[in-house]
């Protein structure tokens, strides 16, 4: 009877060690991904990488692009208080895609297919406005 006591308990402590395994393994899981969150939002949600970034006076508009799209952000210089904002991109020989009103941080993002195209992209934060003329080409 004994044997039988002390196999169950060996059972037991591997349950435990694979359930500790399990345990510590999702809190690095949860953690990654709460690490990955911010990197996401500071794009806007765009994807790609960041091609061109154009500055003026109330903020930047970020160009970004993969291998078939490209997308842009109009990214407030000082977020907090509601005020109007605007973007706009246009692949060259097609319709522009726009994105405005009243926000906080950014407006957008706008996204358009742009497979060995130009874009025009345009942006406002308040008063200050920027415009890129073609770029990506």
């Amino acid at each position: 009877m004994g044997d039988r006591v002390l196999k169950a308990r060996k059972g037991c402590g591997r349950w435990a060690a694979r359930l500790g395994v399990f345990t510590a393994a999702l809190w690095i899981g949860a953690g990654a991904l709460l690490v990955a969150q911010p990197a996401q939002a500071a794009t806007g949600g765009c994807p790609g990488r960041l091609a061109v970034t154009l500055p003026f006076s109330t903020g930047e508009v970020r160009v970004y692009k993969t291998r078939d799209q490209a997308c842009a952000v109009a990214v407030a210089g000082d977020p907090g208080r509601r005020r109007p904002m605007s973007v706009s991109i246009q692949p060259r020989g097609g319709y522009p895609v726009r994105d405005s009103g009243r926000f906080t941080r950014y407006a957008g993002p706008v996204t358009v297919h742009a497979i060995h195209r130009c874009v025009y992209v345009k942006g406002s934060v308040g008063t200050g406005s920027v415009d890129s003329g073609w770029i990506l080409c």
